[in-house]
């Protein structure tokens, strides 16, 4: 397993997101509706709008997974805050960086993983919006380009929350 490297701005990243204050934060009807409608538009059986912090990763919104955070060294979102594009894997157990990875051989047996960064603020990319599925599949660069729009959303509630923060 290859972890991610930390984000050359990563002091800054992870400032941003604490204050913030997202994080642990309730749960959220617009990220919610997100997360569906990104599953029902890829048929995809996982679905998550993770935030990478120093540590770990935390999932604000997410279907089709039994957890609500994993360790960073094992994230695939951290790659992408790492390398701030869209990363598709279309079959992990084919990756060198992915296919020893305990979300790979345990569960949730990811194989098949896309992810858009989520980058509200100065392009500080804070998390992703990703699908996982249990079963290899590709992944086109239409579908690619919608995943953006979708992460493009996020982003949308991300400032939402922000501002909600400042008036309160």
């Amino acid at each position: 397993m290859k972890t991610a490297g930390l984000a050359d701005n990563e002091q800054h990243r992870t400032e941003l997101l604490k204050q913030l204050n997202i994080l642990d934060s309730q749960k959220d009807t617009g990220f919610d509706q997100l997360v569906e409608l990104t599953g029902l538009l890829f048929s995809s059986s996982m679905v998550a709008v993770s935030f990478v912090d120093k540590e770990r990763q935390w999932f604000k919104s997410s279907i089709g997974l039994n957890i609500c955070e994993t360790t960073r060294d094992v994230s695939f979102c951290a790659h992408i805050v790492e390398k701030p594009q869209v990363m598709v894997i279309e079959d992990a157990m084919l990756d060198d960086r992915f296919f020893d990875n305990p979300l790979v051989t345990e569960q949730p047996f990811i194989r098949f993983y896309a992810g858009a960064p989520i980058r509200p603020f100065d392009n500080e990319v804070l998390g992703t919006l990703c699908l996982m599925d249990d079963r290899p599949r590709t992944f086109s660069a239409e579908e690619q380009r919608v995943l953006t729009l979708l992460a493009a959303q996020a982003e949308q509630l991300v400032q939402l929350h922000s501002a909600r923060l400042q008036i309160s």
